[in-house]
């Protein structure tokens, strides 16, 4: 074991132990250049019998984690090996597992493990898109951590593997007995997303009732068998998640999160009113066939009719009385024309954005119709059929979270998208240099005058200063619109008000900042000008002009003039 107060890797000072298991032990460490506390994962050779297998399980959980950014996912910091031990320096995770939650308070209530749930729909999302994707295969309530804050983090990437599609079956069997799906003990072919579907109905199942599905009677009894108060809806949920054939489970977490999301819509009326309105209109369909005479005749029709139905909802949507009613009709919109820009356009600039703040709720409104089914797969399923609208999508997206997610704009929320737009290479020269210089900035802006995370480095203002310059040349609202124009250039007046002296500092001169402000100054003039300006970009405008003066003079007072 590591000794209390000694220092490894030459910078982490070792706190006091955390946690132990069969084959690790889990430090609190701080690094003492970087002022920052870290999780130290140790694993000794002459602990474990089979250790070359566990160093493989081992670099393979630093490896994928390395690459990955989710505020549900811990990060990797350093990895050493010495002395016979190998050593993993990672976030430090404040909170409890929900395995001891269970062995400590029982069952917990269903609001709290649905909202898990969701949370863990996210996380396993993202894992299941990374390309090629990534299968998690050991969900259980001793992987998740509880924060303090009520959200989750998923811990333990030993047993996760890259999906290979030639792959015809998973070269050993690896996750938790009761947890695991049944294609984990081999002979089913490989495990891909719906394993991990399983096993968070596994998780679910324990979480609700209490039962561990590894122990007596080793058989997943349908929830309200052990609690008759619970919900019928997440009872069907967990059910569909536990099949032994995949094919009859939810076939993307996006699907799982959306029933989540709504499960107390799922009781048995729900499903029987919906099984007769499926029949209904099943019965329909087939008398319209029966009558129609021409099939190019139904064709045409049939679009008529899904177009006038589109536009209905879009209207319904933008004369909705709550936001509620607002995002069920933009889903039911987009659901039908899923690859119709102008139906994420004004969703986007008309509801999301009407106030330039994308709120918490407006983020989660935003997620629901993304992943409303469209009978083929989810509305984003679908749209990312159509490239060059996918990309333009996620671009507004991007600019959206990364500006104005709370107020103050969320790098880290913008990166999917970022990512998405930056990947595609659809978008016109002057969008696609901006998203990809938006990436870069979002990789370092945590950083941006502090150590790095190993307290090595430092992320230098000059460096963020010529590409934040970047993004702002070009006639933007000509390429955007005024309101993006207007959004980016309140970023810079705001960083030249709040940290002209670190500009400074680093190199970038007086005359820069000053030429700076003169130029977006001018833009500004520019848009008052030519724009027919709303009572939002007004106040904007109004915005802009008031950083900008508060920059110039925060500049002057730094440099001494």
């Amino acid at each position: 074991m590591l000794e209390i107060g000694s220092i490894v890797g030459g910078k982490y000072k070792v706190l006091n132990v955390i946690g132990q298991g069969g084959m690790s032990t889990v430090y609190l460490a701080m690094n003492e250049r970087a002022n920052k506390q870290w999780a130290i994962k140790e694993v000794r050779k002459d602990a474990v019998t089979n250790y070359r297998v566990v160093r493989q399980s081992l670099i393979t959980e630093t490896d994928l984690l390395k690459e990955l950014s989710h505020p549900y996912l811990p990060s990797i910091v350093d990895v050493i090996e010495e002395d016979g031990r190998f050593l993993i320096v990672m976030d430090y995770i404040e909170g409890n597992t929900l395995e001891k939650a269970l062995r400590l308070l029982g069952p917990q209530p269903q609001e709290y493990v649905v909202e898990w749930g969701i949370q863990l729909c996210d996380v396993l999302g993202y894992l299941h898109t990374r390309k090629p994707p990534i299968i998690y295969r050991d969900l259980k309530p001793g992987n998740i951590m509880l924060r303090p804050n009520g959200t989750i983090t998923l811990i333990d990437f030993g047993t996760a593997r890259e999906y290979k599609e030639a792959n015809l079956g998973d070269t050993s069997y690896l996750g938790t007995r009761g947890y695991a799906a049944p294609e984990q003990f081999g002979g089913m072919g490989q495990t891909d997303a719906r394993t991990d579907i399983y096993c968070l109905g596994t998780t679910l199942y324990h979480l609700v009732t209490g039962h561990n599905p590894g122990e007596p009677p080793f058989e997943l009894y349908p929830i309200r068998y052990w609690n008759q108060q619970l919900s019928p809806g997440l009872e069907y949920i967990i059910n569909k998640c536990v099949q032994n054939n995949p094919d009859d489970r939810y076939n993307s977490c996006a699907e799982l999160m959306y029933d989540l999301q709504n499960y107390k819509e799922l009781d048995r009326g729900y499903k029987r009113t919906a099984r007769i309105s499926i029949a209904l209109f099943s019965a329909m369909i087939i008398l319209f066939m029966v009558f129609l005479s021409s099939a190019v005749a139904f064709k045409v029709k049939a679009n008529t009719i899904a177009k006038e139905n589109y536009s209905h909802y879009i209207a319904e949507a933008k004369g909705a009385p709550d936001p509620q009613t607002a995002t069920q009709m933009y889903a039911k919109a987009l659901s039908m024309q899923p690859d119709n820009l102008e139906g994420y356009i004004d969703l986007i600039d008309n509801y999301i954005m009407s106030d330039d703040v994308l709120t918490e709720e407006e983020d989660r409104q935003l997620r629901s119709i993304l992943i409303t089914s469209t009978g083929n797969g989810t509305v984003e399923e679908r749209l990312a059929e159509n490239k060059e609208v996918y990309a333009q999508v996620a671009y507004k997206l991007a600019v959206a979270y990364y500006y104005c997610y709370d107020g103050e704009g969320s790098k880290q929320r913008a990166s999917k998208w970022l990512g998405i737009a930056t990947e595609l290479k659809k978008l016109p020269k002057g969008r696609q240099e901006r998203v990809e210089r938006l990436g870069k900035i979002a990789s370092y802006y945590d950083k941006l005058g502090k150590g790095s995370q190993s307290g090595d480095s430092i992320a230098s203002f000059s460096v963020y200063w010529n590409d934040m310059v970047a993004i702002a040349s070009g006639d933007i609202a000509a390429m955007d619109n005024e309101t993006t124009a207007l959004i980016i250039y309140k970023e810079i007046g705001y960083w030249i008000y709040s940290s002209a002296i670190n500009f400074l500092k680093e190199g970038v001169t007086y005359e820069e900042m000053d030429k700076e402000i003169n130029y977006i100054l001018g833009q500004i003039d520019s848009i008052e000008a030519n724009y027919e300006l709303t009572d939002r970009t007004r106040e904007l405008v109004s915005k802009n002009r008031k950083t900008f003066a508060q920059a110039k003079t925060a500049l002057d007072t730094a440099a001494g003039k």
